[in-house]
């Protein structure tokens, strides 16, 4: 799914689409024939490992199937085991160029893909990969075991027929610029994976059934609770593929599973696992040294990139009645000093989030455009009225402004909104205590939270910090069974179908969606619906950046902090890069997938 999402994130319809690849915006960088992507070592050695560690929300494994709903996957598996139609590259955006699919035909009307698989494509096992497999793992991923994010991507997709052994034809409800790339960008998995006697199982009872898939790695050996080992596939049909040149060079990629934040750092210190990203400025600033540094085994480093910021945000669970008044998130958000945060706290590492689009040309800035107005007005009775305003801006703490002044705001928006100071607590009109819970699956959150806290404590308001282990933290997301939590959402140069499972009112009231605020606005599911059958740039932009203001007025979203690199330590007597990292690289992604082992010391 990650994978998927990243895929769909990078990536109307051109009439006529014929080729190698598909663009967006009829823009491929590579063209027919090219030799292998700029950003890799053509010639990079194979063999030797990879030793990675798991990230710590991924506390263990019970499956070997990562696309169910229940249960948990080894980290990357996805990734390294399964093969899609088209892959992209992490130097242009909105692109996609054939891998199982030696080319993609998309109607003059925009209404189907049509792909013609290539001949020497294999699953692990040695079967051809065939138009069959490729519906019946189009079918299982819309069947009822998935996540709804499948079926809420994948809405106007009609159906998929089998044109003969190695082509399929994808039909679409209706023109969709991005379809050709979503439904390209699917994993493909063996008819035979989980067959019992004639028939395969039902897909929920494919467990730990050896994944059969057609990608660069296999399962090797296994060690519930402590690691996992992928083993390359050296007869792996793709590996002189120009898309596939220069990467998968590890012979073993071994992922080590720590339940503890200390004990992996130390475990990184001591040289147990060669490469690890990290997301704590403080252990960034603070805890990344010891004698491996010293020496220059390990090396710390970290790398520019042009991704978007995403919105990593607290989301308020709008399903709650207290969350249900936008005076009231409004004022939850002016509690928050983030300046305070990242000079003490963060090491100033970080930059604010506002909005959905950071740093991509969707970023909606000022007052609305005319055609963001043509967009927005039929919405006006419906929406904030700061939404036909300037775009909003998080509050500061820093001169001119103060967290004093904020809080004043608060107080008169929560006493607006019905809720006034009694006995130092904060009630509504029939005397009940305003508190929340913070949900999340990580202890060291705490930190973070409690001057938060603090500042909300003044406005009478309660905010009690609950961790829990993961798997019971994604059964209550699931479930969207918690008041708030915090989540980092990806962003994207070309948003699309994607988010109405994140904001769509159809996702709302579906278990296990990505809608996690609960919000179900008419206004937003036009905005998306705008968005999604865009024929042009030129017709994206103000769909974009109107759902942009629409959300960011909504205060949904408290808007955290985002990184401009990529902050990583490796092991440099083991492994090797590329001269540069492609700027829409997702980090250890990059490194997987194109870093080599150097020769032993």
């Amino acid at each position: 799914m990650r994978r998927l999402l990243i895929f769909v994130a990078l990536c109307w319809v051109n009439p006529g689409w014929a080729a190698h690849g598909y663009a967006l915006w009829s823009d491929l960088k590579y063209p027919a024939g090219f030799a292998h992507f700029d950003y890799v070592n053509a010639d990079a050695p194979k063999g030797g490992e990879l030793r990675l560690v798991s990230n710590l929300r991924v506390s263990t494994f019970d499956k070997y199937n990562p696309f169910t709903i229940k249960g948990s996957a080894p980290a990357y598996l996805s990734d390294l085991m399964f093969d899609s139609l088209l892959t992209g590259s992490l130097d242009e955006t909105g692109s996609g160029y054939g891998l199982l699919a030696q080319d993609v035909v998309v109607s003059a009307d925009g209404m189907s893909a049509t792909f013609k698989l290539r001949p020497e494509a294999r699953f692990h096992n040695g079967d051809a990969v065939l138009a069959a497999d490729v519906k019946y793992s189009f079918d299982a991923l819309m069947g009822p075991f998935t996540s709804p994010a499948y079926k809420t991507m994948l809405e106007d997709v009609g159906g998929l027929d089998v044109l003969d052994e190695r082509t399929v034809r994808y039909r679409f409800k209706k023109p969709n610029r991005e379809l050709p790339l979503t439904v390209g960008g699917l994993p493909v998995f063996s008819r035979a994976w989980g067959m019992e006697g004639a028939e395969p199982k039902p897909f929920d009872q494919i467990v730990t059934d050896t994944p059969i898939g057609s990608g660069p790695y296999k399962i090797g050996p296994v060690r519930f609770g402590k690691d996992i080992t992928y083993v390359r596939d050296t007869t792996y049909w793709a590996k002189d593929l120009n898309v596939r040149r220069g990467t998968a060079n590890f012979d073993r990629i071994t992922v080590k599973i720590y339940k503890d934040a200390t004990a992996r750092l130390e475990a990184l210190k001591a040289g147990e696992f060669d490469l690890m990203r990290f997301f704590s400025a403080g252990d960034w600033a603070r805890r990344v040294n010891g004698k491996k540094f010293d020496t220059g085994e390990l090396v710390k480093r970290e790398y520019q990139h042009r991704l978007p910021t995403g919105f990593q945000s607290y989301v308020l669970n709008t399903r709650r009645e207290r969350f249900k008044d936008v005076r009231v998130r409004q004022a939850l958000g002016l509690a928050l000093d983030y300046e305070w945060m990242n000079r003490q706290l963060f090491y100033n590492a970080y930059q604010r989030v506002n909005g959905l689009f950071g740093n991509t040309d969707c970023q909606a800035s000022g007052s609305p455009s005319a055609q963001e107005l043509v967009l927005l007005e039929p919405w006006r009775e419906v929406l904030p009225a700061d939404v036909f305003g300037p775009m909003t801006q998080p509050p500061r703490t820093d001169a001119p402004s103060s967290l004093r002044a904020n809080l004043r705001r608060a107080q008169a928006l929560l006493n607006a909104a019905g809720w006034n100071v009694s006995n130092g607590k904060l009630r509504n009109a029939q005397g009940q205590v305003f508190e929340m819970e913070y949900l999340d699956s990580n202890e060291g959150s705490a930190r973070v939270v409690t001057p938060w806290a603090r500042n909300l404590e003044k406005l009478g308001i309660t905010l009690n910090f609950r961790p829990v282990d993961f798997a019971l933290y994604q059964q209550r997301l699931q479930t969207f069974e918690f008041d708030m939590t915090s989540l980092a959402y990806g962003g994207t140069h070309n948003p699309g179908q994607e988010y109405a499972d994140l904001f769509g009112s159809k996702a709302a009231d579906q278990e296990d969606s990505g809608n996690m605020s609960g919000i179900k606005s008419p206004a937003v599911d036009a905005l998306i619906s705008a968005m999604t059958r865009a024929k042009s740039k030129a017709e994206l932009l103000p769909a974009c950046r109107a759902l942009e203001r629409v959300i960011a007025h909504s205060h949904v979203l408290i808007p955290q902090w985002s990184a401009p690199t990529h902050r990583m330590v490796f092991n440099a007597w083991r492994l090797d890069q590329p001269a540069a990292m492609p700027p829409y690289s997702q980090g250890e992604g990059w490194a997987i997938d194109t870093w080599w082992a150097k020769a032993p010391r």
